[in-house]
This record gives C-alpha cells, structure tokens and sequence, in this order.
C-alpha cells in the first residue's frame, strides 16, 4: 500500500500562535512541513523570509519542503540550506537556467524540486525530469491560499505520471492548492505522492484528526 506524504502548510497556520501549530504538525500523522516563500514580485502576497524560517526549524522535527515562489531563487539556495531546508523547491517560471538551478540545490544537499503554474505543461519537463526529486503541480493559482481546486489538475497529474515512468525517473509528484479529504484519493490514483493542504488543515475545528482523515482518505 502506496503511503501518501501529507505537507501541512504553514501559510494557513495561526501566525500569533505558530509554535503551538508546528507542534501539532510534530505530533500529528503528518510527514512534511510545507513552507512558502513569498515575495511580492513573483506572486503578489508577502508571506516570511530568513527569520521566520529560521525560527519555525528551532522547532521542527520533521522534513522541511520549502516551496520558493519569488523571482531569482539562484541567490538565496545556500541560505536555505542553512536555514535547514530538505527540500527546495522553485517555480519553472522564475528559473531561466533550470538545469543549473537544480544542480547548485542539490550541490548544497537538498533535495530539488520544481513547481509548474496552473498554465505551464508538464511536457517543459520532459528533458530534465531525471534531475529532479519532486514536481510540484499547482492546482490553485500561487499566491494566495483558499482558493478553489482547478479540475484539470487530475488530467495534468497523470501526464506528469506518463512521462515519469517513460523516462524512468524517480520524481515525486505534489500537489498544492484546494487539497481536500474530497479529491486526495482521486489525486493519489492520479499519481500523487504528496499532498500540501493548509486552509483545510487549519481552518478544521480538530487539525489532528483532519491530518488524520486525509491521510485515510488516499487509501
């Protein structure tokens, strides 16, 4: 049985009380905290930076997914491996030299991750997919969390799962934006390994046992 990696995201945390909410990810079924890195430029909201960061790794006792959506992620790849980054993830997008993006993460031990806008096709991958540990479909627009899930996300997932058993790849594939108990089956059977879900996780009057049930949900 296939065991599906559930990302809360922080971005939907309670600022005010985020220690208390990085504890309930430590003590929950969760595998990853998810951590979005907002600019301003790339997208139009501001979420946190370096401190921030630096602050919520004191705490945490799981793998650290750092989802970048900002302009020029090449300049601050050695500062999130120092801020203690697992995973570093940055937009097709924003990278004009792909390639190179990649192997400089993973040069500073992180695994390598590439995120693909609702509009971009996962074909753009086609040439690199073996170089890559994580493709992370949007199926929201980035920016801005609570938004509604776009239904094309299933067809794209199961591209993306095409192409990565034609080239024999060992990429995993994420899913962010709109992840509910509702749809996390039906994107697993897609191909999804990991599932980011905020809004869902931390808006719920229980966040425990909502982890709980979407994690019983992909089986």
């Amino acid at each position: 049985m296939k065991n599906t990696l559930i990302a809360p995201s922080i971005l939907a945390a309670d600022f005010a009380n985020l220690q208390r909410d990085i504890e309930m990810i430590n003590n929950s079924e969760a595998d990853w905290f998810h951590i979005d890195i907002m600019d301003g430029v790339f997208v139009p909201n501001i979420s946190f930076g370096m401190p921030v960061l630096e602050a919520i790794t004191k705490h945490t006792k799981k793998i650290i997914d750092v989802h970048l959506m900002i302009v020029e992620p090449d300049r601050y790849i050695k500062n999130f491996a120092l801020l203690g980054a697992n995973i570093l993830t940055v937009h097709y997008e924003a990278c004009t030299h792909l390639h190179r993006t990649i192997q400089a993460i993973k040069a500073e031990g992180m695994k390598a991750g590439v995120a693909l806008n609702p509009h971009t096709s996962v074909s753009v991958l086609e040439e690199i997919i073996n170089d890559i540990d994580l493709v992370l479909i949007m199926s929201v627009n980035p920016g801005f969390g609570g938004q509604s899930f776009i239904e094309n996300t299933y067809a794209k997932v199961e591209k993306l799962k095409d192409l990565i058993r034609k080239k024999n790849a060992s990429t995993l594939i994420e899913i962010d934006g709109g992840v509910t108990s509702n749809n996390a089956k039906k994107l697993v059977e897609a191909g999804a390994d990991s599932l980011v879900a905020g809004s869902f996780v931390f808006n719920s009057i229980n966040p425990l046992e909502t982890i709980h049930e979407l994690k019983k949900s992909c089986y």
